[in-house]
């Protein structure tokens, strides 16, 4: 085994990359820059059954979209490959052989439907049936049949699965965890797990054990789900006569409220995504919002992920990726599962939004916004981002604030009806005079003649300032009306009081 750090990512093209691989994903990379080791994604295919068109791509995209990809895998390539499973398949057979050469595996030539025969039948007497070492010599494989009755079975082109060969007399296997500590299990409790299926191809245990072996993984980073196979692969590397990685297994992300773990129907039932990115089940054609096209930033959507499961061991809640990787460590993981808060998501990403330099959401406001913003200039869209983002949870809502790009047609009818007084339009006439004055037209100088008008006419704020703002912007909430007033101008300010005016006499 090396002595460097090298870590894997290893997720299954199965479907859409959930928020909880995101994460694995995430700390496996925090600890191998942590420790200046190797980040690998290794893409585990052998599951043919629920193999998914276009998943492997969404998984690399989504990576690249959160900002670390690996230092070795399927596209960065690197001295460890191939890393496809589906490419590594003579590799698993050569060590598979072996496993059988030395007596840890045999070969199982047993139907599902005898198998699941034997289970009805314990059941029916108040008992669990499992194919372990109490059972295997009751049924046909290579273990209790003759060597001409499996060669007979062979040669008829009978199907097989081959199997581990639990230690027959229950032993204390341990599982050394950098989260959990140690973890004893006994061996009697254990089935005899498939290693190759029937179609020949690897079963996750065996692949897993294989490739981390191989590619020289140091730590194995994974969720708490894969816990229960821990002392099954610790047996596989006493088999194999192999070191073993230590293993770190990740709490689970559990749904918003009640129990259990996160999953995509509390992300429909919520309104929120699970996915990082928008996926289309190529089967239904149904489509699953992702957090990317809901307006997360990538950087809200993993200091977000960091928080679930670590934390600092003080109070800080905000970290780029740089930062979270000078912070990592495994002893601030926790054991008990992280509770996911689809409102904290949101908190992250008004964080990001605001902090740092405006200016860097100029382009992406314009994108966004391409039809309404044509020809803007970036002054003018600097102006709307300094009115805007501290009253918006995601870049996109800016849009939809459509008195930034024309005066309302449509003013709000309870507001009218509870602040529009006969009195009012008078008020706005005179305070258009007043504003048609001001020079220059910036935003302290319209302040100060609006208050010395309020001033001069006895006038408190409540009986003009939100007329204004309902005439210019149709609404009662918004940007500072003074700001506002010099976005728009001085023409387009007194049209649109001029033109409100007329409408609501």
């Amino acid at each position: 085994m090396s002595a460097s750090v090298r870590v894997r990512f290893a997720p299954s093209p199965t479907g859409p990359l959930h928020m909880g691989g995101v994460r694995t994903a995430l700390f496996n990379y925090l600890y191998a820059k942590k420790h200046n080791g190797t980040f690998i994604l290794r893409v585990e295919d052998t599951d043919q059954a629920r193999f998914v068109e276009g998943a492997e791509a969404y998984i690399e995209e989504s990576l690249k979209w959160c900002g670390f990809e690996p230092d070795e895998g399927t596209k960065a390539g690197g001295n460890h490959g191939p890393y496809r499973q589906s490419e590594r398949s003579e590799l698993y057979l050569k060590e598979l052989n072996q496993l059988m050469a030395t007596g840890h595996a045999y070969k199982a030539f047993d139907t599902a439907e005898e198998i699941a025969a034997k289970r009805t039948e314990a059941e029916a007497n108040g008992d669990v049936w499992q194919y372990d070492a109490k059972t295997r010599l009751s049924m046909r494989n290579s273990l209790a049949l003759s060597a001409a009755e499996v060669a007979q079975l062979e040669s008829e082109g009978h199907p097989f699965t081959v199997r581990f060969k639990m230690p027959e007399s229950g032993r204390e296997v341990k599982v050394s965890d950098e989260i959990r500590g140690e973890i004893r299990v006994s061996s009697s409790v254990l089935d005899d797990k498939v290693l190759m299926k029937a179609d020949g191809l690897p079963t996750y245990h065996l692949a897993n054990v294989v490739d981390d072996h191989h590619m020289e993984i140091s730590h194995v980073i994974r969720g708490e789900e894969w816990l229960p196979s821990a002392p099954l692969h610790v047996l596989l590397y006493e088999a194999f006569g192999w070191n073993p990685p230590a293993f770190a297994h990740l709490p689970l992300i559990l749904k918003p409220t009640g129990n259990g773990k996160l999953s995509k129907r509390d992300g429909d039932k919520g309104g929120f995504p699970i996915f990082p990115l928008a996926w289309t089940d190529p089967k239904s054609s149904q489509t699953s919002n992702g957090y990317r096209e809901n307006g997360y930033l990538p950087e809200a959507f993993l200091n977000m992920l960091l928080l679930l499961g670590w934390s600092s061991g003080d109070e800080r809640e905000l970290f780029s990726l740089e930062e979270a990787v000078e912070a990592f460590s495994m002893e601030n993981v926790t054991k008990s599962g992280a509770r996911f808060n689809p409102d904290k998501a949101v908190w992250f990403n008004e964080q990001y939004l605001r902090s740092g330099d405006s200016s860097r959401w100029i382009e992406p406001l314009k994108e966004r916004n391409a039809e309404a913003m044509q020809g803007w200039s970036g002054t003018k869209c600097q102006q709307v981002l300094d009115m805007m983002l501290e009253r918006v949870q995601f870049l996109h809502e800016i849009g939809a604030h459509s008195y930034l790009f024309a005066a309302p047609d449509r003013f709000d009818e309870k507001l009218i009806r509870k602040k529009w007084k006969p009195e009012t339009a008078g008020y706005l006439r005179d305070l258009k005079d007043v504003l048609a004055a001001v020079e220059p037209f910036e935003s302290d100088n319209i302040e100060t003649h609006f208050k010395q008008f309020l001033a001069t006419r006895e006038l408190g704020f409540g009986a003009v300032l939100l007329p204004f703002r309902i005439a210019l912007t149709g609404t009662g909430g918004g940007p500072s009306m003074f700001d506002f007033a010099e976005f728009l101008g001085k023409n387009q300010t007194l049209d649109r009081l001029e033109s409100a005016v007329a409408k609501l006499g």
